[in-house]
């Protein structure tokens, strides 16, 4: 495993899951959103996120945190391994709640400068939303995941750190 692609809903634990990874393989550690997300929570242009994507996917080796759907075939292409966390509405709302509770105003070490965490209601309706509007979008990409990538579809937390940590 060189490039561990880590998939799932807002408050899954995509960047915890993927920062504990990364100190137990020493792969280097790529959380997608620091290179999306801009000083006051802007994004970067669609031209300038494709071929930033493309750079950081053709990196000899990386976990790559991250659901970001538009660009899931780009790094399919390059992973080796992809790792979907699977979880319910429920869990993944309670994960963001949790998230902002104990970061509020901070700015997590996975987001740039100027990205303070806060609450937004239109990210919990997207989490909310997710297992009906994003989630096909992972599983149909993981269907056609080429051969040479090895799927792991995780459905609960506990399973997660029984099987990698």
């Amino acid at each position: 495993m060189k490039r561990i692609l880590v998939l799932g809903s807002g408050g899954a634990g995509k960047s915890t899951f993927a920062r504990q990874l990364s100190r137990k393989t020493g792969l280097p550690l790529i959380h997608l959103d620091l290179h999306f997300w801009n000083s006051g929570w802007v994004e970067t242009s669609r031209d300038k996120w494709l071929p930033m994507v493309i750079e950081l996917a053709e990196r000899p080796e990386w976990i790559m945190d991250g659901n970001y759907s538009g660009t899931i075939d780009i790094r399919m292409k390059y992973a080796d391994t992809v790792i979907f966390l699977d979880y319910g509405r429920l869990t993944c709302s309670l994960g963001v709640l949790k998230r902002v509770i104990l970061n509020w105003g901070r700015v997590r070490d996975d987001m740039p400068e100027g990205c303070p965490e806060r609450f937004s209601f239109d990210f919990m309706k997207w989490i909310w939303n997710y297992s009906s509007r994003s989630r096909p979008k992972i599983i149909e990409a993981l269907e056609k995941a080429p051969a040479s990538v090895t799927v792991h579809v995780v459905r609960n937390r506990r399973s997660l750190q029984r099987l990698f940590i």
